[in-house]
């Protein structure tokens, strides 16, 4: 299966594209108990042109809120309902008929995650036995309504199931939760043409490596700003490239290298008392939004990813981290004030800025260099 991914790899970084695809750029909005009403968030959210929207607990009342809005809705069905839904199909009919039936087509649902992280969650203690499964019946929960323009997934973290973010060459999905979820899972991917759903932060390998210098994770340009793949022969420009092509890496290391990848979830926290923070959070969403507007894929990936969900929307003051001293900072994630709907940051959603570097960076090594080390690849 290497000799395969090498080949792959090869392919990509040696034939030039004649065209480029620019990804789709969403928004993750998960109403709290102070959010404006679902009606004046979806005028908002047309206003700034947003194409897409990601609800992690989709209502009725939500759904109908998007109705006539023509923007697309990816909805996750909460964790706790998944051992529900793979033992019994019925459990994921009377969901559909609470959530979707009433109000498709008028509502454009294009896709349903089965849970959020569901490997991680308490609530489903071994998802080997029951994260596919629900993901069947949910599908055929679906045909059997009559509704075929919706697809079925289930969404992952990066850093609970990629072994390494560099070199991406290297990475693969852990073990075991490889053999036993993520293999099943891109198998049924595949069958049911779907796609790859990941939750992508590179703030969250950024604080794990101190190594990794912070402008290499906003998508700064300067002249010393890359790490080199010598595998491949690549150059990244920014970590959010190199932990995509990680996953693609990983998915073709699995024989699933053509399932398109989505990303659920990526931006970067802030903090009213931390301006610096704050200026990171700005210059990522910036930098991200150019990106993958330029229409350059990464490396490995020329299409680049399908979709990319910017989470979240508003505030959420739940989110408690424990920092280095052993106390706790609440981490701001939301994009636009909840009391006034304006923008936190400067950033337009319909930036379409194009790179000049139309090509992956390849290593100046000598070819029996580069060679030696595809070759070792290989046989490994």
């Amino acid at each position: 299966m290497k000799m395969v991914l090498s080949f792959f790899i090869l392919s990509l970084l040696m034939v030039p594209s004649s065209s480029t695809s620019t990804t789709t750029i969403g928004i993750t909005y998960s109403p709290g108990t102070n959010s404006p009403p679902p009606e004046h968030v979806v005028t908002a959210l047309q206003s700034l042109k947003i194409p897409s929207v990601r609800l992690l607990n989709p209502t009725p009342s939500l759904i109908r809120a998007f109705s006539y809005s023509n923007i697309s809705l990816l909805l996750t069905v909460p964790n706790h309902l998944v051992t529900s839904f793979a033992s019994n199909r019925s459990s994921a009919t009377l969901w559909l008929y609470n959530i979707v039936l009433p109000f498709h087509p008028r509502a454009k649902i294009s896709l349903i995650s089965v849970g959020s992280d569901v490997i991680s969650s308490v609530v489903s203690p071994d998802p080997s036995t029951v994260l596919v499964p629900a993901m069947q019946n949910l599908h055929h929960a679906l045909v059997d309504l009559g509704i075929r323009t919706v697809s079925v997934s289930t969404t992952f973290s990066f850093i609970n199931v990629i072994t390494t973010a560099f070199p991406p060459s290297s990475a693969e999905f852990q073990d075991p939760v490889n053999k036993l979820v993520i293999s099943p899972v891109l198998e049924f991917l595949e069958e049911t043409n779907s796609s790859m759903l990941m939750n992508v932060y590179p703030y969250n390998v950024y604080q794990l490596h101190g190594e990794i210098p912070v402008g290499f994770a906003l998508f700064e340009e300067t002249p010393f700003n890359f790490r080199d793949d010598v595998v491949t022969g690549v150059r990244y420009h920014n970590l959010f490239d190199m932990m995509v092509d990680s996953v693609i890496a990983a998915m073709a290391v699995s024989g699933y290298e053509n399932v398109p990848l989505i990303l659920t979830e990526t931006g970067w926290p802030s903090n009213d008392d931390d301006e610096t923070m704050k200026m990171y959070a700005e210059k990522y969403l910036q930098g991200l939004i150019s990106h993958l507007k330029s229409g350059l894929g990464t490396p490995l990936r020329k299409q680049g990813v399908t979709e990319a969900y910017i989470y979240q929307l508003f505030d959420d003051t739940n989110n408690l981290t424990s920092n280095t001293q052993g106390g706790e900072t609440v981490q701001y994630w939301g994009v636009m004030y909840s009391t006034n709907m304006t923008m936190k940051y400067n950033i337009n959603f319909n930036n379409a800025q194009h790179n000049s570097r139309m090509l992956p960076d390849l290593l100046v090594v000598p070819s029996i260099y580069f060679l030696y080390h595809l070759l070792f690849w290989i046989v490994d």
